[in-house]
């Protein structure tokens, strides 16, 4: 091709590798205008027109609509700025499919039935600002443990991946079920409890903590909780309950350790903690539900009557 030929919509075809209709389609709403016509009236183009189709090809491929395509081609929009926000609506549309194959996917593992799964689709889409209203809710039921709480709060990300999205779903409904809501004000109650009765204003170290810590090595070494050999292991974390309760170290408190370490193990709340970790993107979280299932064997077996 020179810059004075003129060619049909035929040859255009075969160097475009577009067809025929396509590019008379193309012609008829302006976007690739002839040059000139044959003395039989057939539509000529110049070497231009080459170029325009490819650029037409590129855009129609990248999902613009003709309209806009017209413009950027006739340079009345410019092209970063389309693409910038073709783009943005792209980002938009992935985020939307995600969170529907994350819904379905739901639906499907679950079982779920139309009702559940109306409800998972509204917990999905809720925005930004609806889930933290959700959140906030959650933590408001147990206002004495939020301060803790809200350094642990879900944040979907921008663009989550799906198995974030089924996490902050199943999240949102633990976060919503009254029952759940119970264990976790019973949680909060009981440590702010135990700081108040320390009477110190700073902060010590919380007994779940010090469970974890002296009898984590026990359960690694595989010691019976019922043995001689846990004795002063036992002793060491509820020495510092009493220390914490300001108490003796007696029968009652024993048991009060038992309840409230069944409290911190509930199996709800350890999934809350692996789905919270999920939504976040933060490693999921080391389970201690072994070691406190050692401690309170240890505890109830030095506590029978």
């Amino acid at each position: 091709m020179n810059g004075d030929t003129l060619y049909s919509i035929g040859e255009l075809a075969r160097r475009t590798g577009l067809t025929v209709k396509t590019i008379r389609f193309y012609s008829d709403r302006g976007i690739v205008a002839p040059t000139d016509r044959s003395p039989a009236g057939y539509r000529l183009y110049s070497i231009d027109a080459v170029a325009r189709l490819d650029l037409v090809r590129t855009l129609r491929e990248l999902g613009l609509d003709l309209p806009t395509i017209r413009k950027v081609v006739d340079r009345e929009l410019s092209l970063p700025e389309v693409a910038a926000a073709h783009a943005e609506a792209l980002t938009v549309q992935i985020r939307v499919l995600r969170l529907r194959r994350a819904v379905l996917t739901a639906v499907a593992e679950r079982g779920s039935t139309p009702e559940e799964t109306e409800r998972m689709h509204q917990l999905a889409r809720l925005s930004k600002d609806e889930r933290s209203r959700l959140t906030g809710d959650f933590l408001d039921a147990a206002p004495t443990f939020a301060g803790t709480m809200r350094s642990m709060t879900p944040e979907l990300p921008r663009n989550p991946r799906t198995e974030q999205v089924q996490a902050w779903v199943e999240l949102a409904e633990m976060s919503l079920d009254p029952g759940f809501r119970a264990v976790v004000r019973r949680m909060a109650e009981d440590q702010a409890a135990e700081h108040a009765r320390s009477g110190v204003t700073v902060p010590r170290r919380d007994i779940t903590a010090a469970v974890r810590d002296q009898a984590g090595p026990a359960v690694t070494a595989g010691i019976d909780p019922a043995s001689p050999q846990a004795n002063p292991i036992v002793a060491q974390f509820t020495a510092h309950y009493a220390h914490l309760l300001g108490r003796p170290d007696d029968v009652e408190l024993r048991r009060r350790l038992v309840t409230r370490l069944e409290s911190v193990n509930e199996p709800r709340w350890r999934r809350y903690l692996q789905l919270l970790a999920v939504v976040n993107g933060w490693p999921a979280p080391e389970s201690l539900a072994p070691v406190f299932d050692w401690s309170v064997q240890a505890l109830r077996a030095r506590t029978r009557r």
